[in-house]
């Protein structure tokens, strides 16, 4: 067999061709291709099974036949297919009902077109994200299920992210797949009534991928590395697919005023650098102009709410890059107006950071205070960092000593914690 100009086979480009060319639709359309077959038959595992076996043909044909001219109308072909060999495999008993709305509904749509151009291919992905959130699947499952769903990421994979056992993690994906077929829940996007309630929902579950990544300042972990990437992903997808809903555009720009700070969060050691004290000449700054025209762009629309404020925090700190200086008052109003909306003890904690960064140390103490009854910062690293700050501040050096210490014992990231050791050693 004769070697191509570099030293590869024909045969061997060709796999690579078809290799890259599959990669490439699985980038682009996966979410997409389970969506749409989701959608008709309320199968989200049936649809990933159909749809791993079109990739698996793709694999095997693609090099001898070439690859198609849509990619994604081909894998639609065959997984469509596969879905009604399945169907058909079950014309049994109790089964038979769903075999026949199987095979009717993919047969009866003209979508379903082997020619389909992948512009006409009707988009079902919110629909699917929605389906994701409903209010009967668990809440520690719906961020996994749109990773899964849309994205094609696998268990375990998923697992690791979100530090639990692979074991564990497939059941979760289990559970909520069956429950999608079971209860019946539509694929399909809520009428406008309900949909600020369930697209909060779909918002957090989005924030909590994106989260789960972020965690990882160092970027060691690729798997986490990634879900920042694919949180990015669907948070664009939400932002484009609903372009006027402000909450979706806000949850957008609070996430890239995060990820354009991502060089800025260690120096050139590794060690942690807090956000206070970044070179901003390191953040990206066509990561922020995006996320300020995307926060203008939610505030015309007038409808504020915790995504839209949380930008405007991150929004308040980049300013410096800009006039050299934080205005802590306005995000101590920001923390304020976000208080009202989520009473959550951690926007209080930074609420009282700010005061205290507006020359009120005592304020901000008292406001730590008042959280003293709040069982879920017993064990918060965020909460014990601040208040140590916040005591050495006022001169009460033992107090801060001992919060210093219950911080560090707490932080899990080894920067972080090196961090606040050099903050103890300096009292």
């Amino acid at each position: 067999m004769s070697g191509g100009p570099f030293g590869v086979s024909s045969a061997g480009a060709r796999d690579e061709h078809s290799r890259a060319a599959a990669e490439g639709a699985a980038r682009s359309s996966y979410g997409r291709l389970v969506a749409f077959l989701s959608a008709r038959t309320r199968d989200v595992a049936g649809a990933e099974d159909a749809l791993a076996d079109a990739f698996e043909a793709a694999l095997r044909e693609w090099p001898i036949t070439g690859v198609p001219q849509s990619p994604q109308a081909w894998l639609l072909t065959v997984a469509r297919r596969k879905l009604v060999d399945a169907a058909r495999r079950r014309r049994n008993g109790e089964l038979v009902a769903d075999t026949l709305q199987v095979i009717d509904g993919i047969f009866s749509d003209p979508a379903a077109d082997d020619g389909l151009p992948d512009d006409r291919l009707p988009d079902d992905r919110l629909a699917l994200m929605f389906a994701c959130t409903h209010p009967a699947i668990e809440a520690s499952a719906r961020a996994p299920l749109m990773l899964q769903t849309l994205l094609g990421f696998d268990a375990a994979t998923i697992a690791s992210a979100f530090l639990v056992s692979p074991a564990t993690m497939g059941q979760r994906l289990v559970r909520a797949k069956a429950k999608i077929r079971q209860a019946g829940i539509p694929l399909t996007v809520p009428e406008r009534g309900e949909l600020p309630d369930r697209l909060a929902a779909v918002l957090a579950a989005t924030y909590a991928a994106f989260t789960e990544g972020w965690a990882d300042a160092a970027g060691a972990s690729v798997r986490r590395r990634n879900l920042v990437d694919e949180g990015l992903w669907l948070a664009r997808l939400l932002a484009s697919l609903l372009p006027t809903e402000p909450e979706a555009l806000g949850l957008l720009a609070l996430m890239l005023y995060a990820q354009a700070r991502r060089p800025a969060r260690r120096d050139a050691a590794g060690d942690y650098v807090p956000l206070a004290l970044q070179d901003a000449r390191l953040w990206d700054g066509a990561l922020l102009d995006e996320a300020e025209a995307l926060l203008r762009l939610a505030g015309t629309l007038a409808r504020p709410g915790r995504y839209q404020l949380e930008a405007a925090v991150q929004s308040a700190h980049v300013a410096r890059r800009i006039s050299h200086g934080t205005d802590w008052p306005a995000i101590v109003g920001l923390y304020d107006a976000l208080w009202h909306i989520t009473a959550s003890p951690v926007v209080a904690i930074n609420r009282a950071v700010a005061l205290a960064e507006s020359g009120d140390a005592a304020a901000g103490l008292a406001a730590l205070d008042a959280l003293t009854a709040e069982p879920r910062l017993r064990d918060y690293q965020p909460y014990w960092a601040a208040r140590a700050s916040l005591l050495a501040r006022t001169g009460r050096l033992d107090e801060a000593r001992d919060a210093y210490r219950l911080a560090i014992g707490l932080e899990t990231d080894e920067a972080v914690r090196k961090y606040l050791q050099g903050c103890l050693l300096r009292l």
